[in-house]
């Protein structure tokens, strides 16, 4: 199999299955990323689909002599955080009407539901995890199912290497303290 660099190396030289073999590679785990933070399914996929619309459109800026996929969570994680900004504004002027006063929550309605694994302490872990902050999740998520190392990871969310350390462990720590109480 051939590394995500060189993919983007043949791509450059007008290989266009190179670039399609990187969005088969990676699809799947930027959805999930994105789902961590959003919780909204159809956005989830909007939102990645965007994602590789931005690699695609500044393919030719990538620095091969740094990792593709720290540089492709970066995009989805900028991608993830213009959504919520727009949301959040969003949100705000459908909040009420100014005439009236009168103001209202917004309804976002009920989180789908996931089925995590068949038995029980799987599933109780998956709860826990999905009662962590984002920061957490993305942390965890990034480790454990996208495989990338601390720091990757610490890269590819634009923190320091000991903040996102910090954060696997006190998310371990919890998972832990409520697994086995």
């Amino acid at each position: 199999m051939e590394s995500d660099e060189k993919l983007v190396e043949k791509y450059l030289q007008g290989d266009e299955k190179s670039l399609d073999e990187l969005v088969r590679r990676y699809a799947g785990h930027i959805y999930n990323f994105i789902y961590q933070y959003i919780r909204l399914p159809q956005e989830a996929e909007d939102l990645t689909q965007d994602t590789f619309f931005k690699v695609w459109r500044n393919l030719g800026k990538f620095d091969v002599k740094r990792k593709f996929k720290v540089w492709l969570f970066q995009i989805a994680r900028n991608t993830v955080f213009d959504f919520l900004r727009k949301k959040k504004a969003q949100v705000m002027t459908d909040l009420g009407d100014e005439e009236t006063g009168e103001y209202e929550a917004p309804d976002t309605g009920p989180l789908p539901e996931e089925i995590f694994a068949k038995k029980e302490n799987e599933l109780k872990a998956r709860r826990i995890i999905e009662s962590l902050p984002p920061i957490y999740q993305s942390v965890l998520s990034l480790y454990y199912l996208n495989d990338m190392n601390f720091r990757e990871i610490a890269d590819a969310l634009g923190e320091p290497l000991d903040t996102v350390k910090a954060r696997h462990r006190r998310a371990m720590l919890k998972l832990k303290n409520e697994l086995n109480p």
